[in-house]
């Protein structure tokens, strides 16, 4: 058994293919330690756990790293190109005089760094947007603020401008809902509602009464003090009352506008009530004449005789 078991380990481990997976990890780290060596240089690499996630991982690291330097390395040819093509069209077209602006300008374009050249390409760009012919830093940077304050302006007015659609939807709907209601077969008036148009007309009656007497109170009280100098305090104060009486003469008008049809004298409306209410005798003394003869008519009692 125990011969048997050992062959068996024996065969595990010279297997070729678990020899070729081994070969395979082993150029794989040694590719990956490679390239972390190159990375880290000149400071040694720092430790971690060499495991098979790990080790995709580095590879699929290390594959877009080269594949990233690959494509640099040709954009920084393909720009040197283009750049001896350009200097030699131009050394051409000026037979070797240049001004020395041009001179000075390609020195100093040639000699940025990446980072400067981004730079330049950023103000550049962002001139051509603004639609400045000569930008400069402090230019830029305050239309830049403007251009901010504009956008948060404008974010805000939109916000304003939802909230008010959200609050007109939300009157639409009620007003529909409402006015559904009113065109409703079923719908009928309130019963208490020529009470309440009775009630109305009397306080609008004693308001109007009273209103004399206000105003001179009022006229009385402007001779009294010293109405050349009011205080904002008496201002708000006779803002708060005129809104509040304007707003209760809005509910009354509004209440009287559903009894237009209606006399507003007290004794015309009694009187008109008592005709409508003599018509309804009656239409009620002939209705039960009516049906004292067809019960008369129909009884078999004088039928018999």
């Amino acid at each position: 058994m125990a011969h048997h078991h050992l062959l068996g380990q024996d065969s595990a481990i010279f297997s070729p293919s678990v020899a070729r997976i081994a070969a395979s990890t082993a150029r794989d780290w040694s590719y990956v330690d490679a390239w972390l060596s190159s990375k880290f240089h000149p400071r040694p690499v720092p430790s971690f756990e060499r495991n098979n996630d790990t080790l995709k991982a580095l590879l699929a690291l290390a594959s877009t790293n080269e594949a990233a330097d690959e494509e640099r390395s040709l954009l920084a040819k393909s720009e040197a190109a283009a750049l001896q093509e350009l200097k030699e069209s131009e050394s051409k077209v000026s037979n070797g005089t240049r001004p020395l602006r041009e001179g000075l300008l390609d020195a100093v374009q040639h000699n940025l760094p990446p980072d400067g050249h981004t730079a330049l390409d950023a103000m550049a760009h962002m001139a051509l947007q603004l639609g400045v012919a000569f930008p400069e830093p402090e230019t830029l940077g305050r239309r830049m603020c403007e251009l901010q304050s504009t956008i948060y302006d404008t974010e805000q007015m939109k916000a304003r401008v939802e909230i008010l659609h959200q609050h007109i939807d939300a009157e639409a709907a009620r007003i529909n809902d409402l006015l559904r209601e009113l065109q409703n077969d079923d719908y009928q008036p309130p019963i208490q509602l020529a009470k309440q148009n009775l009630e109305i007309q009397r306080k609008v009656k004693a308001l109007s009464a009273k209103l004399p007497e206000l105003q001179d109170r009022v006229a009385a009280l402007a001779a009294n003090t010293d109405s050349s100098h009011p205080t904002i305090a008496d201002i708000a104060r006779d803002e708060q009352e005129y809104l509040a009486v304007l707003a209760r003469k809005k509910e009354l008008d509004l209440q009287l506008a559903s009894f237009q049809g209606l006399p507003s004298n007290p004794d015309m409306a009694r009187s008109e009530l008592e005709d409508l209410r003599g018509q309804l005798r009656s239409i009620t003394s002939q209705r039960d004449a009516v049906f004292e003869g067809l019960v008369e008519r129909e009884s078999p009692v004088k039928r018999r005789r």
